[in-house]
């Protein structure tokens, strides 16, 4: 099996949300698996350590984990029209991989959540397209072909996934949002199987 690596950090769960629905559209396409991880928060403060395993959820990312996966997946909050601090950061301690072009010639995507409608996702997905090109990735996004994009009334562009929740986070992801996201995983598993032939 090829791996696909659904990378995300989620605060409040919707990221979270769209990236096992991302996985299952990876895993709609024969011999395509999904490898889930997410990195661990920054914090303002830095007395308190970082803890080593994350308290639920999916494991944290290792080098290793871009390294072994034939694609990428990339989903953060919006934190001011651009990717949370904390997958920032761990792009930022890639650049090993960078110099060794590791990442060279494999597909990814972006996928995020909003609070408000208007709140930035689409400079967020781009904000997150950044590092991926600096990587020489080749970049997945939705095109116009899937009908929900045309339909969507909150989350959802052909830059990548995405998701409003609301100001209090509780918006549930609607059926357009679910199949944008399985559509996305689809397509980037897809051409990375192209890619790999």
């Amino acid at each position: 099996m090829k791996e696909i690596l659904v990378l995300y950090f989620s605060r409040h769960g919707s990221v979270q949300q769209l990236a096992r629905h991302l996985a299952h559209g990876v895993e709609a396409v024969p011999g395509m698996a999904a490898r889930l991880r997410t990195v661990p928060a920054v914090l303002t403060e830095s007395d308190a350590p970082a803890k080593l395993v994350p308290d639920s959820g999916a494991p944290y990312a290792s080098l290793d984990d871009l390294r072994e996966c034939v694609g990428v997946a990339v989903g953060s909050p919006t934190r001011f029209g651009n990717m949370a601090a904390a997958m920032k950061h761990f792009w930022d301690g890639t650049s090993g991989l960078w110099l060794g072009g590791d990442l060279v010639d494999k597909p990814a995507c972006v996928f995020t959540s909003t609070a408000s409608l208007h709140g930035g996702q689409e400079s967020t997905l781009l904000s997150m397209m950044t590092p991926l090109l600096h990587h020489g990735m080749f970049l997945v996004g939705l095109p116009y072909t899937n009908p929900e994009l045309n339909q969507t009334r909150s989350g959802g562009t052909p830059y990548g996934a995405s998701h409003w929740a609301g100001p209090d986070g509780k918006q549930p992801i609607t059926d357009e949002e679910r199949k944008l996201a399985f559509a996305l995983g689809k397509r980037l598993a897809e051409v990375a199987g192209k890619l790999t032939q």
